[in-house]
């Protein structure tokens, strides 16, 4: 598919970028390394980012970090006001919940049927599953990294009953990554009561903001535990959806990320970009 070849090629175009940011690279570098015109890559690339390779490259810059670290902290004191109920929650997301009990956790899915497949996006390839009460799993597999994503969603459910279903993975990508989003994605998260309130934390950083680790260790009441929470974000089931990109160091490094530091940084770029966009 024509649109499948072009997420291909701007993926693998947000990721030479990043890895080579220092160099500020602008479009005849990119035209040099991937061989197409200057005027076909700046049309490409504004039709799916929003924005010039220039202006992306921009967003990765510490000092818009940081501006952004400033914004959600802001954005998160009042969502405490609120009860973690602030303008940050998505407004498209049906969110049920379900915390585990020891002996929940033995059985590792037992009796869990997951559907899942894999489809493309701007990110590189996606790993998503899913179950009738909602999707359950978010990764990205860019490289050829698609027998590690499908390992880490079985971990997480050892002994469930696997279906792969790659047409419907593929309309669920649609809806995922859709810019203008239409209806309402529904998403189960399955965890222990300390993993849950973390992650319904996350859902009040909003897009184009940051939060560091310490500020969502004492929005869910835990201000010691900055560690633990930050180990709660690693295990984030459903990336993107559930923002943990948006949690960087209070020094504003990109710290850690399950699916890889380029990936968190094209993810926020991207956000950064469609934030601009939307402002417009």
């Amino acid at each position: 598919m024509k649109q499948d070849r072009q997420h291909a090629l701007i993926a693998d175009m947000l990721y030479w970028l990043i890895e080579n940011q220092a160099q500020q690279p602008g479009l005849s570098a990119l035209s040099e390394r991937f061989n197409l015109s200057e005027s076909h890559i700046q049309r490409t690339f504004q039709h799916f980012t929003g924005v010039s390779p220039k202006q992306f490259v921009k967003f990765l810059t510490k000092e818009k970090a940081k501006a952004r670290l400033k914004a959600g902290r802001t954005v998160l004191d009042t969502s405490l006001d609120c009860g973690l109920s602030g303008p940050g929650r998505l407004h498209d997301l049906m969110i049920s919940t379900e915390a585990i009990t020891p002996g929940q956790a033995r059985k590792a899915g037992t009796g869990v049927r997951i559907s899942y497949g894999i489809s493309r996006s701007l990110f590189g390839e996606t790993l998503i599953g899913w179950t009738d009460l909602g999707l359950c799993f978010l990764g990205f597999c860019h490289n050829d990294k698609k027998p590690q994503a499908i390992l880490k969603m079985k971990g997480q459910w050892p002994a469930a009953e696997y279906r792969e279903r790659p047409g419907r993975a593929n309309e669920l990508a649609k809806s995922i990554f859709a810019r203008k989003k239409e209806g309402s994605l529904r998403i189960w998260l399955h965890g222990t009561p300390f993993q849950l309130s973390v992650w319904q934390a996350l859902l009040s950083i909003p897009s184009g903001t940051h939060c560091s680790y310490g500020q969502i260790a004492r929005a869910v009441g835990k201000p010691e535990a900055a560690r633990a929470v930050g180990t709660a974000i690693g295990q984030n089931p459903v990336a993107l959806l559930i923002p943990c990109h948006r949690v960087i160091t209070s020094a504003a490094e990109m710290g850690g990320y399950r699916w890889g530091v380029p990936t968190k940084q094209a993810i926020i770029g991207c956000e950064a970009a469609a934030q601009v966009t939307a402002q417009d």
